[in-house]
């Protein structure tokens, strides 16, 4: 019952993201990734909010989220879940559509839950090659698990168009929050800048970006985090750079939002670069 989890890279799979974890108590918040999730459940059940309702998730299904798609994260029955999720790009996602599928335009799921116990076994497999340092065989099993769930579950990925004066509104503020990270506005200030009310300027980010300007802030903050940490930069100087108030502040959200704290995701991922 112990929970755990690993973030990491492997540099022959450029693009992708890779996580093996098993959560108890764990609660993500709403969020987004910039890349696709898919993520195969071994055993319990995962509860993920997505598109309206409550999403499930048993052993032997797959979790799968497209990119900048909120959602979050929980566990469904007492004894959790334990998980292995790959988290392709969209560049990545895309090469092997346009090589291996009739899929026209940027694909993506439709569906958020597919049950293939087949499909589980190829992202366990693919982390398996990774963590044994087999390029090939996780290159191969990578390809295969993408291609089966596209043709399984994949069409093109809507895209929101800017076309009301909300929406607009919506994206102006969101431009304005991407500059002013580490010290934003109040909603009322944001508001008056923009030209708009308050409560206007809330329901319109809301139904642009599926959540609140604040949450939004929030999990751009860790994006942006993220990237930092990449770099090398540390945890300390990355809460101040993109606008919480201290490390602690900051690994609080980030662990709610990526599944493990800062300072042990910079190290899983600048292992990748040193020499073993």
């Amino acid at each position: 019952m112990t929970e755990r989890a690993r973030h990491w890279r492997y540099d022959e799979l450029p693009g992708v993201d890779l996580l093996r974890a098993r959560y108890v108590r764990k609660t993500f918040v709403r969020h987004t990734h910039e890349n696709f999730v898919i993520a195969a459940i071994a055993d319990g059940v995962e509860v993920f909010h997505h598109g309206g309702g409550d999403q499930f998730a048993g052993a032997g299904a797959l979790a799968l989220v497209n990119p900048d798609t909120p959602h979050t994260g929980r566990a469904g029955v007492p004894e959790g879940w334990r998980y292995g999720a790959v988290y392709p790009s969209v560049d990545v996602v895309a090469e092997i559509a346009a090589e291996t599928t009739a899929l026209r335009g940027t694909p993506g799921f439709v569906s958020p839950v597919v049950d293939d116990p087949y499909a589980v076994g190829l992202v366990h497999q693919v982390l398996r090659a990774a963590d044994e340092g087999n390029a090939l065989a996780a290159d191969t099993l990578l390809r295969v698990a993408v291609t089966r769930l596209l043709r399984l579950n994949g069409g093109p990925m809507t895209r929101r168009e800017v076309r009301t004066a909300g929406t607009r509104i919506a994206a102006r503020a969101r431009g304005v929050l991407e500059e002013r990270m580490a010290q934003p506005p109040t909603l009322e200030q944001l508001a008056a800048g923009l030209g708009t009310s308050p409560f206007a300027l809330l329901r319109a980010f809301r139904d642009a970006y599926g959540m609140p300007p604040h949450a939004w802030l929030t999990d751009a903050r860790v994006r942006r985090a993220r990237r930092l940490l990449d770099l090398g930069t540390a945890p300390s100087e990355v809460a101040v750079a993109v606008g919480f108030t201290d490390q602690p502040h900051l690994n609080r959200h980030f662990s709610r939002m990526v599944g493990v704290p800062p300072g042990a995701y910079q190290r899983e991922r600048k292992n990748v670069q040193d020499p073993r």
